[in-house]
């Protein structure tokens, strides 16, 4: 008998796991994939994500994998560009875009270290119920032999195709249709920053990772998704050429170095976050367009909140019900906010973005803050404050 069972060993499972584990409980995570296994993925650790890895005391193995250090964003659209970077917090003023078959096991790792029993390979099959609740999971171990486990709360953290929402019926309580496409690859020779590039129809990505790569991601309309994919390679480059012409010359010298990855199958919604005995995390509970990358952060931070809610009131019905309540009402707030950007983002169409920021050009302070709402170090509110409403209405 287990207090918690997590499902889903990724960016929210096993930070999920670790901090349980922390709190004392004895927690199981399970995991289909065998780690190292790498993930479509947008790499990119926003500032919120990277001080959540230091406070969990995780960040330094981010630093010494290798991953590359990210100090400058900048971002071009029709007649602006501007450039800067996220707010610190907790004093840091560094990001990384770690590969995911990097960063995985890292996460996996630190879940072990805090005492979580990490099982890989395991397929979970279904859910276990008693009296209208969640009581454990059924699963497949790696030589194929079948396993029930039980627990207190089980815990989906098994993505956007979750079987844990769909065993226990979580509706979706918001949902937009499909916006984009994306494909992309990694590059070599190709140095850069954070980067962005956008025009009406598309957005331009560029992020360094490991290993002395480059991601470079191109994004469509979903409605070009069927075209795109017939031809994936000319319609990728062509992107670049047409959208960002001076990162398209340095692509010359450089090499893509491995085949183009993608996906049109990017929903938006957000579910019902818990029920009888469950919980959902992470793409279970909240996907949306991966164009402003906060997938991976928002996994880190819904696992903070999940855990501090509990905290040490798991085993007291009334308790746990009203921690579950208070970290489905979080998801209202800044999740929600950022779900919003990015569906704006994710329209493709920069004309409004680009009228305000080009009146913040001259700016850096404005424009600094401007990076920092993404990256989690300042919100929309605290962004809109008199002094730049002010400049706006003299623009």
């Amino acid at each position: 008998m287990y207090d918690v069972i997590v499902i889903g060993a990724r960016c929210a499972g096993s930070p999920t796991a670790m901090l349980f584990a922390r709190q004392g409980y004895r927690v199981l995570l399970l995991e289909k994939a065998k780690f190292p296994q790498d993930t479509l993925s947008s790499h990119y650790l926003h500032m919120q994500g990277v001080a959540l890895l230091n406070r969990w005391g995780l960040l330094d193995k981010i630093r010494d994998s290798g991953a590359q250090p990210i100090t400058r964003q900048s971002y071009q659209g029709p007649d602006v560009r501007i450039e800067g970077f996220s707010l610190p917090i907790d004093g840091l003023t560094t990001t990384y875009a770690p590969r995911r078959y990097v960063l995985d096991p890292i996460l996996a790792d630190g879940a072990v270290a805090a005492g979580v029993e990490f099982r890989q390979g395991c397929a979970v099959r279904d859910l276990v119920w008693e009296d209208d609740r969640v009581v454990g999971v059924r699963y497949t171990t790696p030589g194929g032999i079948e396993g029930t486990d039980r627990a207190r709360l089980v815990v989906g953290a098994d993505g956007m195709r979750s079987l844990v929402a769909r065993k226990v019926g979580a509706e979706n309580v918001i949902e937009h249709p499909r916006m984009t496409t994306t494909y992309y690859s990694y590059w070599s020779g190709v140095p850069a920053n954070f980067e962005l590039y956008e025009r009406p129809g598309r957005w331009i990505g560029v992020l360094p990772t490991n290993d002395d790569l480059t991601l470079l991601m191109a994004y469509f309309p979903q409605g070009d998704y069927n075209e795109v994919r017939k031809n994936v390679e000319p319609a990728y480059l062509d992107a670049f050429r047409t959208t960002a012409p001076e990162l398209w010359e340095r692509m010359q010298s450089g090499k893509r170095e491995e085949q183009l990855y993608g996906t049109g199958h990017q929903e938006n919604y957000f579910r019902k976050a818990y029920g009888p005995g469950w919980a959902l995390v992470g793409d279970a509970v909240n996907h949306k367009d991966s164009i402003t990358a906060r997938g991976i952060t928002e996994a880190f931070v819904q696992a903070q909140s999940l855990t501090d809610h509990i905290g040490d009131r798991l085993h007291d019905d009334d308790a746990l019900k009203a921690a579950l309540r208070r970290y489905e009402n979080d998801l209202s707030g800044e999740a929600l906010s950022h779900y919003q950007g990015a569906l704006n983002v994710a329209e493709l169409k920069p004309e409004g973005r680009t009228d305000m920021l080009r009146k913040l050009v001259g700016h850096q302070d404005h424009i600094d803050r401007y990076f920092s709402t993404l990256s989690g170090a300042c919100s929309i509110d605290d962004f809109y404050n008199d002094e730049l409403l002010t400049l706006l209405d003299q623009g």
